[in-house]
């Protein structure tokens, strides 16, 4: 696949994902050194990875939010989580994904993801904004 046919293909998909007025406005906002890495990460991780057959596009936001926590990549894992219920990735099985990465990947590590996720499942109405009153 030509290079310019990898980026199409990855746009589509990044896109889909996480949103095309985030991508979009990424790569408007991207000057010549920043579009080298607007390039090579819709290439190589949507152009080529996402678009892969094998896995899933829900499996893929699962295998990323447990890598983002391992990797204590906070900004990410709150793209990605959005990003997970656009694959069609439930509440409960984020909440499964990020203990199952807090055993393997520490209390800090999985704190770190709870809080960055729960962030983003409350603004995207995922779940209650508020916690529900006591019985």
């Amino acid at each position: 696949m030509a290079e310019s046919e990898m980026f199409e293909k990855g746009l589509e998909v990044r896109r889909a994902v996480l949103g095309a007025e985030y991508v979009d406005g990424g790569i408007a906002k991207a000057d010549d050194f920043m579009m080298a890495f607007q390039r090579i990460t819709t290439e190589w991780c949507w152009g080529y990875a996402w678009t892969r057959e094998g896995l899933d596009r829900k499996t893929r936001s699962l295998l990323n939010l447990a890598m983002l926590t391992a990797l204590g990549r906070t900004p990410e894992i709150k793209l990605h989580t959005k990003g997970a219920l656009a694959n069609g990735v439930t509440v409960e099985e984020i909440k499964e994904v990020l203990l199952h990465a807090t055993v393997y990947c520490g209390i800090p590590a999985g704190l770190d993801a709870f809080k960055a996720a729960h962030e983003v499942l409350k603004a995207e109405g995922a779940i209650p904004a508020t916690k529900p009153a006591a019985e």
